[in-house]
């Protein structure tokens, strides 16, 4: 017999040209707001959209995330709010497509995590590298 266990949280999915994606990112764990938002070893990509900050290990991962949670149907605002990014207004399929091209690149992110970085360093304990 097999069984099929069912997760505590229901799984995102999102449409990407016409095909239904149901992934679960393997970072994922059904924690507190406040937990997530803790950097965990391994986790060196942050989803900079407004004030989300949430970490992940790659950036599939935060592209996958920004997609669903901040561009999925009935969550997406009609513009980036991505850190930094102009707020053109943009029907959801461009900005999946900006999103994976503009911010979700793993040179984008780690640009993005420096700025982030240098505009935060007042008001953060300094780091011991």
């Amino acid at each position: 017999i097999f069984l099929q266990s069912t997760p505590a949280m229901s799984i995102p999915t999102a449409q990407v040209q016409g095909q239904q994606i149901n992934l679960q990112p393997p970072s994922y764990t059904a924690a507190s707001q406040h937990a997530e938002q803790m950097k965990k070893p391994g986790q060196n990509f942050m989803c900079l959209w407004q004030s989300c900050k949430k970490w992940f290990q790659t950036p599939s991962q935060v592209f996958y995330h920004a997609a669903t949670e901040h561009g999925g149907k009935d969550v997406y605002p009609g513009q980036c709010l991505w850190e930094g990014c102009e707020p053109f207004q943009r029907q959801r399929f461009s900005f999946i497509t900006h999103l994976q091209d503009k911010h979700c690149s793993r040179d984008a992110l780690l640009a993005g995590l420096k700025q982030d970085e240098l505009g935060q360093a007042g008001n953060q304990k300094p780091s011991n590298k």
